[in-house]
């Protein structure tokens, strides 16, 4: 396959994993999720959604995480169930855009530097840095295993000293503005991410 390279030279610019290079889970996911759990949408989804940030944050476990979700809906799940809610929610988060694929692609072919920043549990550490990711970025920073969460100041700088840059030399995508709006807070270069094209023309612009 013939690349466009993007080349950034001097610049490091750091990716969100959730709906940016992930796809947002289909309804279908959701719907085997929900299944697993045997409980209905309008009282699982809110309390599987409340207890998100302990588990991104690595102050919950698993396990942890799946039996605060149980006490809020009022069921009882065994050990293999909550384990089958695991993987289908750890699968729910693998689909790729094939678009933003591309455009990680065309980085590398033009030597730019990357990194992936994720809220996400330390269970997707190895994920992203043993799997087909790893071939694209020189680090990975999982607020589940960093005890720290977006937009936090204390992630971006974290993710800093450790690529040992300036704020200057960084770029930050993500899907949501307040993480974009807590990387700017710092002096570092935004991009709200919307789709594939409008990202590779936002680092177009700054190439140019």
């Amino acid at each position: 396959m013939t690349r466009t390279p993007l080349s950034l030279p001097g610049r490091t610019v750091v990716f969100d994993y959730g709906e940016v290079i992930s796809l947002t889970p289909s309804p279908e996911d959701r719907e085997a999720i929900r299944a697993l759990a045997g409980v209905d949408s309008d009282v699982f989804w809110p309390a599987y959604f409340a207890h998100r940030d302990g588990l991104d944050q690595g102050t919950a476990g698993v396990r942890a995480y799946w039996e605060a979700i149980a006490a809020d809906c009022g069921a009882r799940w065994d050990d293999a169930r909550i384990h089958e809610l695991w993987a289908a929610d750890f699968r729910s988060w693998l689909t790729v855009n094939p678009g933003t694929i591309e455009v990680l692609a065309d980085l590398r072919a033009g030597g730019t530097r990357m990194a992936l920043l994720s809220n996400a549990g330390p269970d997707f550490g190895s994920y992203f840095r043993h799997g087909p990711l790893s071939d694209f970025f020189d680090a990975f920073y999982v607020s589940g295993e960093l005890k720290l969460l977006k937009p936090e100041a204390a992630i971006y700088r974290h993710v800093l000293d450790d690529l040992g840059i300036t704020a200057a030399e960084a770029v930050f995508t993500d899907n949501r503005a307040d993480n974009v709006q807590g990387a700017e807070a710092l002096g570092i270069t935004g991009h709200v991410f919307t789709d594939p094209e409008s990202l590779r023309a936002f680092l177009a612009s700054l190439a140019a």
